[in-house]
């Protein structure tokens, strides 16, 4: 079975390296808060040209964290799409939060602002009192940003971006991680930039935000040690997961490069073989980080048959995400916007996930696109 996302091959190219920064941290023993976190933080803010960066535990904390940074109260609505990976919402409510479901488009996957708007109209209607929304920049691809700032300055409402999936991507010459008032993103292993364990990272250009942020991934904790200005938390990121972070940023350029080269090598291959598939669309003045190459199967395709096939052959695939957050066991008394997210629901039953790293040869790359044309042209 080849590899969904080789990370074996990366670290080939880094773990001399990689061993050396490991080594510093054992020497100097300074497991939490060692100052490879703070060389880490000043080189995620040259990276994003955000002014503040604050590293933490997982992708989840740096949501938490920032939401507490924007100062959410129980009972306040956030608005967040469906689509998308459970610590989205999980983050608002934790809070005391309401997440208010919103639809997505059904080419980019991404919240859609005609949705948002309908959202805003619900909450008026039954309310609740909205305080902002959430993109996701879901398998890579940002959020239409402008027009979602457009909506939220009109309605009073801040925008936060949750980048799990793409940082390092760019949006009108902005890199992901600087795209609104507030961004997070995380360094779980699989995704574009990943330590060996868990991690995270909020980014922002306001002060204040910041500084409530960094209090409160110390338990709150004040000026002084054992003082504490607010209930916080323990979000702190591992030393070593920082100097891991460091080594692999060193080439994280050139994979997003790989990455794009690879895409464009899914989708120029598919298009030659006009397959009945629809592709991911890449908004104008936009590129995608490619945390997942994602297309779309076409209708009455069984998508498990699908799979199945697949790694009958050899490769393996992922379905993100087989049923969207609204409808999961905890969130289903929480408020939709209107129109049941039917895109939601259409992209939750027909999207596969291909593999996608920076060392996919342009040999397996032909292999698996050719044994997807095949399978669909015998399933439908």
């Amino acid at each position: 079975m080849m590899d969904f996302i080789d990370l074996k091959e990366q670290q080939k190219l880094i773990r001399k390296n990689v061993d050396k920064r490991i080594a510093k941290v054992l020497n100097h023993g300074q497991y939490i808060q060692g100052p490879e976190i703070n060389e880490l933080e000043n080189e995620l803010s040259l990276f994003s040209q955000s002014k503040f960066v604050l590293c933490c535990s997982s992708g989840t904390d740096a949501l938490v964290l920032g939401l507490i940074a924007l100062g959410l109260r129980p009972n306040e609505g956030v608005i967040v799409p469906s689509f998308t990976f459970a610590s989205t919402a999980e983050a608002v409510c934790m809070l005391g939060g309401v997440p208010f479901f919103s639809d997505v488009k059904l080419d980019t996957y991404n919240i859609c602002d005609e949705s948002i708007i309908n959202s805003i109209n619900k909450a008026k209607k039954i309310g609740i009192n909205l305080k902002g929304i959430i993109t996701v920049g879901l398998f890579g691809q940002p959020s239409d940003m402008d027009r979602i700032k457009e909506i939220a300055t009109l309605n009073n409402l801040w925008v936060f971006d949750d980048a799990a999936q793409s940082f390092g991507a760019k949006y009108k010459d902005k890199i992901s991680g600087n795209l609104c008032k507030i961004s997070a993103t995380s360094f779980f292993p699989a995704k574009p930039l990943g330590c060996y364990g868990d991690g995270g990272a909020l980014f922002t250009n306001e002060e204040d935000l910041y500084k409530i942020a960094y209090s409160s991934h110390l338990h709150g904790m004040g000026n002084n040690k054992y003082e504490y200005d607010r209930i916080g938390m323990n979000g702190r990121m591992d030393t070593i997961q920082a100097a891991i972070l460091l080594e692999k940023l060193t080439i994280f350029n050139s994979e997003l490069l790989k990455r794009d080269e690879i895409a464009k090598q899914y989708i120029e291959r598919f298009q030659t073989l006009n397959t009945n598939i629809e592709l991911p669309k890449i908004l104008e003045n936009t590129n995608s980080s490619w945390a997942q190459f994602t297309i779309k199967l076409p209708p009455f395709c069984d998508r498990q048959k699908f799979q199945s096939l697949m790694r009958e052959k050899n490769i393996p695939t992922a379905i993100y995400y087989p049923i969207p957050i609204h409808c999961q066991s905890p969130y289903k008394n929480f408020p939709l916007s209107p129109g049941n997210l039917d895109n939601t629901m259409k992209l939750s039953n027909s999207v596969i996930s291909l593999p996608m790293h920076p060392y996919l040869s342009q040999k397996n790359v032909d292999f698996i696109s050719n044994t997807v044309d095949k399978i669909i042209r015998n399933l439908i």
